[in-house]
C-alpha cells in the first residue's frame, strides 16, 4: 500500500494513527517554541551580529542542526547533539567493556539499562558543553566592542549551564515520547524539524538574490534541477540492495514437507543510514565550536581555521568519520555470523557456499564491498554543500547531513505510517473474517 493522495484521507479514519501523529505534532511545535526562549544575561542584538559575521563557519552549520536554536542562544541551543555523543560513546564502550556488551545481549531488559547509561552521560557532556560555551560567550564581541553576556562571571556560567542542560534533557525527553507515543524516529523527527525550519529562510534569501540581480535565473533553474536529481539520486540509492539468494532445502516433519522455496538475502547498499553524517558531525563539531571561542589563542584560532567547513583539512576529517562509522556501525546492527547459523538451522544456504562459516565470511566479504560504495556516496553528499557554497556561492547549505536527514527521515516516516495503515487492513480483514463465522 503506497502512502499516494487517495491513502492520506485512510489515516485520519484510523484513531490511533491520528492519535499518534498529533502526538508527534504536538511534540514538535513544542520544540519550536523552546527555540525561541532565550537564555537569561544574553545581548541578542550583540549575538545577532556575532552571528551574522560566521554563518559561513562551524557556527552556521551547527545552528542548521539545531533549528536557529544556537544563533538565538536559546534554552534548546545545544540541541540533541550531547544525546547523540553520548551514544557513540555508549556504542563504542560495548565494544571492550564486558559489561555493556552483556546488557546488550539481555534484549529489552539490558537495552533499558544502556538507554539509561546514554541519559545520564548526555546531561554530563550538556552540561561540560553548557559550561564552555558560557566561557566562550564571555569572550565575544560584536563590531563596535558590544559584550554578548551582559553581566559576566560564575553566577552566568553556571545558570548557563544547568540551563542548556535542562533545555538538552528536555528535548531527549520529547525524542523518547515521539518514539514511543508518535511514530518512532523521535530523535531524527527533531532534527528533521529544525533543519525544515530554516528552509523558508533559505528560499527567502534566493527570491530576494533574484530580485536584486544577485543570482540569474538561468543559474536558479539548474540549480533547482541539480536539486532534484540529487534528491532522486538519494532515493534511489537509499532503497538500493544487494540480494545474495538463499536456497532452503525440503523438510519431512511428520507427514508434511516443508521448504524447498528459494529467497534471498537483502543487503542494503547503505546499511547505516543517516547515522554515520550524524555522528560525524557530532564529533566534529564540538572541538571545532569550542576552538572558536578562544580568539585571542593563536593555537586556538589556527584550529578553528582549519576546522572551517570548506577547507580541506575539514573535509578530510570528516569524510573519514563518515567512512569509519559507515562501518563501525553495520558491523554492530549486522552480524554475518548470527545470519549464517540462522539460515543453517533451518536448512538453509547460499548456492555454491557451505552452510556456517563459509557462509559467515561470503556475507562479510560482500557486505564490506558494499558499505564501501555507501560509504563514498554518503561521503559525496555530505561533501556538496562545500563545494556548492565555496566554487558556486549557493546562497544556502544545499545537501549533506542536513538533505540525509530530511530525505532519509521522510522516507522512514512515511514507511511507519504504511506499516500502521496495513496493519489496520490486515485487522479488519481478520475481523470481517470472524465476522461471517
Amino acid at each position: 500500500m503506497a502512502l499516494t493522495g487517495a491513502g492520506v484521507p485512510n489515516i485520519l479514519k484510523i484513531p490511533e494513527l491520528k492519535r499518534r501523529i498529533l502526538v508527534v505534532f504536538g511534540f514538535l511545535v513544542v520544540y519550536r517554541v523552546g527555540v525561541h526562549i532565550p537564555t537569561p544575561g544574553i545581548n541578542a542584538d550583540a549575538l545577532s551580529e556575532f552571528f551574522a559575521r560566521h554563518q559561513d563557519t562551524i557556527f552556521g552549520i551547527f545552528d542548521m542542526f539545531s533549528g536557529g536554536a544556537l544563533e538565538r542562544m536559546s534554552v534548546f541551543a545545544l540541541g540533541i547533539m550531547p544525546y547523540i555523543s553520548a551514544s557513540i560513546i555508549l556504542q563504542l564502550l560495548t565494544v571492550v567493556i564486558p559489561h555493556l556488551e552483556q546488557l546488550k545481549k539481555e534484549g529489552e531488559q539490558g537495552q533499558r539499562q544502556i538507554t539509561r547509561y546514554t541519559r545520564y552521560g548526555t546531561v554530563g557532556l550538556a552540561f561540560i558543553q553548557g559550561f564552555g560555551i558560557s566561557i566562550g560567550l564571555e569572550s565575544m564581541a560584536a563590531p563596535g566592542s558590544l559584550p554578548v553576556v551582559v553581566a559576566p562571571g560564575w553566577g552566568f556560567r553556571l545558570m548557563t549551564a544547568i540551563t542548556l542542560t535542562a533545555g538538552t534533557a528536555f528535548i531527549m525527553w520529547i525524542g523518547e515520547q515521539i518514539s514511543e507515543r508518535g511514530i518512532g524516529n523521535g530523535i531524527s523527527l527533531i532534527i528533521f524539524a529544525g533543519i525544515v525550519a530554516r528552509m523558508p529562510q533559505a528560499i527567502g534569501n534566493s527570491f530576494r538574490m533574484l530580485s536584486t540581480g544577485e543570482m540569474g535565473i538561468f543559474f536558479a533553474g539548474l540549480l533547482i534541477l541539480m536539486m532534484v536529481a540529487v534528491i532522486a539520486f538519494i532515493n534511489f540509492m537509499e532503497q538500493g540492495q544487494r540480494r545474495i539468494p538463499v536456497q532452503y532445502a525440503k523438510r519431512v516433519v511428520g507427514r508434511r514437507m516443508y521448504g524447498g522455496q528459494s529467497t534471498h538475502l537483502p543487503l542494503k547498499i547503505n546499511t547505516a543510514g543517516v547515522i554515520p553524517p550524524i555522528f560525524a558531525s557530532s564529533l566534529i563539531m564540538f572541538p571545532a565550536t569550542i576552538a572558536s571561542f578562544f580568539q585571542d589563542v593563536p593555537l586556538m584560532q589556527s584550529v578553528a581555521n582549519a576546522m572551517r567547513p570548506g577547507s580541506v583539512i575539514y573535509e578530510l576529517i570528516y569524510v573519514g568519520f563518515i567512512v569509519f562509522f559507515c562501518y563501525f556501525y553495520t558491523a554492530i546492527t549486522f552480524n554475518p555470523a548470527d545470519v549464517a547459523d540462522n539460515m543453517k538451522k533451518y536448512g538453509g544456504y547460499i548456492p555454491g557456499i557451505r552452510p556456517g562459516k563459509r557462509t559467515a565470511d561470503y556475507i562479510d566479504k560482500v557486505l564490506t564491498r558494499i558499505t564501501l560504495g555507501g560509504a563514498i556516496y554518503v561521503s559525496a553528499v555530505c561533501v556538496l554543500p562545500s563545494v556548492l557554497m565555496t566554487k558556486f556561492n549557493v546562497p544556502f547549505y544545499f545537501g549533506g547531513t542536513a538533505l540525509l536527514i530530511v530525505v532519509g527521515v521522510a522516507m522512514d516516516t512515511v514507511n511507519q505510517i504504511e506499516s500502521h495503515l496495513i496493519t489496520r487492513n490486515y485487522e479488519g480483514f481478520l475481523t470481517a473474517g470472524r465476522g461471517k463465522k
